[in-house]
């Protein structure tokens, strides 16, 4: 037997157990410094570095780890309000029913309207909203009033300038009006400006509203500017923060509270809340509640890019990653392209037929936005400072600051201030926000 080991055997004799020194070590760094760390799991980590099995408990605590880190630990045990029956079925029975819905309403596998016309209740007509009432119209386009080939009842369009409210010939043949469609927490989503619509014209015409509440997507934080009265529109009807962190249950007992309806409305209302939610879940929404906010990415991403809306940058309309990309043709090379077309949903997208180069945000992206629990600027920031040079960056109808609520942020933007700067502008207003918010909470807040 040779006395001298050869170098190549001694370099890797006992390297394994280096590795796997280094291994624990660097589990250790990163719990240390994710925002998953829990106390528990670190001392157990230390503890079991002097055992024996401490390779089987390694494995255990990277899946641990990852599971927690890449994807979302959805509650799975929420109830949402339409699917309590016996909490509203009571009140509707042998009184006549107007349904605002979408394809999102849903009681499990079956739809609302269908559900409620199977236990014998009397629905007269159904009001649609924006991307009407099967969720498959562009953004904005126009929707007309319908009969449903399968039950017959007419289907009502609430989208268009002069057609958002119900009109009292509407209304007139109707006890109640149900309100179920989900929403995503968004001020510019318009979701909540047909439900404030709807509100006022139960409060004109003497109708209660029956809201069945629904868990909100990115109700698990609060963030962006508050609108300001002169940037009031259909994307923006309230003075709130683009992340409001509300229920629509919740957020219509604000609308009614604060007198936003105005001072001579009050609206006669019951809540018909969610069972097992709070606003720290994370919830994953059964059906998508638009056309290009296919997935839980792209609702995750789009409080902080649908700003681009506002300029000439594309987010991905038109292609199968939208509110997942950015882009532009004035921006030099990258690595990642993509050319928007026509198509269902998007039938005229920005930069139509043109290459834009850009970014497609991934899982580690997406997970640091949901940790931090903030709108990302610095992709606004950086866009503006690569493509400022380019025709028109902002569009010139004004809609970048009926998005943001605020002109400052735009201002800000042309003057250079960073991502955290635009954050801090609004800090004071946004605590304000939080204190008037949690007077209308129903469920256990995130702080």
């Amino acid at each position: 037997m040779p006395s001298v080991i050869p170098i190549m055997a001694s370099n890797t004799i006992g390297l394994d157990n280096r590795l796997e020194f280094l291994l624990f070590f660097s589990i250790l760094f990163a719990m240390n410094n994710s925002d998953f760390k829990i106390d528990v799991y670190y001392n157990f980590l230390k503890l079991i570095m002097l055992r024996k099995y401490r390779n089987l408990f390694c494995l255990l605590i990277i899946c641990f780890f990852f599971s927690s880190s890449y994807g979302q630990n959805y509650n799975t045990k929420i109830i949402v309000g339409a699917e309590r029956l016996e909490k509203y079925l009571y009140l509707i029975k042998g009184n006549s029913v107007a349904i605002v819905a979408n394809q999102t309403s849903m009681v499990g596998n079956v739809h609302l309207v269908d559900t409620l016309l199977s236990l014998g209740v009397n629905v007269v007509k159904v009001f649609a909203p924006e991307h009407g009432f099967r969720g498959n119209a562009d953004a904005g386009e126009a929707i007309y009033d319908e009969i449903d080939i399968k039950t017959g009842i007419p289907i009502i369009s609430l989208h268009g300038k002069t057609k958002r409210k119900p009109s009292k010939e509407t209304l007139s043949d109707v006890d109640f009006v149900l309100f179920d469609i989900q929403d995503v927490g968004v001020r510019f989503y318009t979701y909540i400006s047909t439900m404030h619509y709807v509100m006022k014209a139960c409060a004109e015409q003497n109708k209660t509203i029956i809201v069945l509440d629904r868990p909100n997507p990115n109700g698990f934080y609060v963030d962006g500017p508050i609108l300001k009265k002169e940037n009031t529109s259909f994307i923006g009807l309230h003075p709130v923060p683009i992340v409001h962190g509300m229920t629509i249950g919740e957020y219509a007992t604000m609308i009614i509270n604060e007198k936003w309806l105005g001072n001579d409305y009050r609206c006669m209302i019951k809540v018909v809340k969610c069972l097992n939610y709070s606003h720290t879940d994370y919830y994953r929404i059964p059906v998508p509640p638009s056309p290009n906010l296919p997935n839980m990415n792209s609702i995750y991403l789009y409080p902080s890019l649908c700003l681009f809306e506002g300029t000439n940058v594309s987010i991905g309309r038109g292609t199968e990653y939208p509110f997942q990309i950015y882009g532009s043709p004035f921006l030099n090379s990258t690595s990642y392209m993509f050319t928007p077309v026509s198509g269902p949903g998007s039938k005229y997208p920005k930069h139509k037929g043109k290459i834009c180069k850009g970014y497609k945000l991934d899982s580690a992206q997406i997970n640091n936005l949901i940790l931090k629990k903030q709108i990302n600027y610095s992709w606004l920031t950086e866009m503006y400072k690569h493509t400022k040079a380019s025709p028109n960056f902002f569009r010139t109808d004004g809609f970048f600051k009926l998005l943001t609520g605020d002109k400052n942020i735009r201002i800000m933007l042309e003057k250079g201030r960073s991502a955290e700067q635009i954050r801090e502008s609004y800090q004071k207003e946004l605590l304000e926000f939080k204190i008037i918010r949690r007077k209308y909470l129903l469920y256990p807040d995130f702080e």
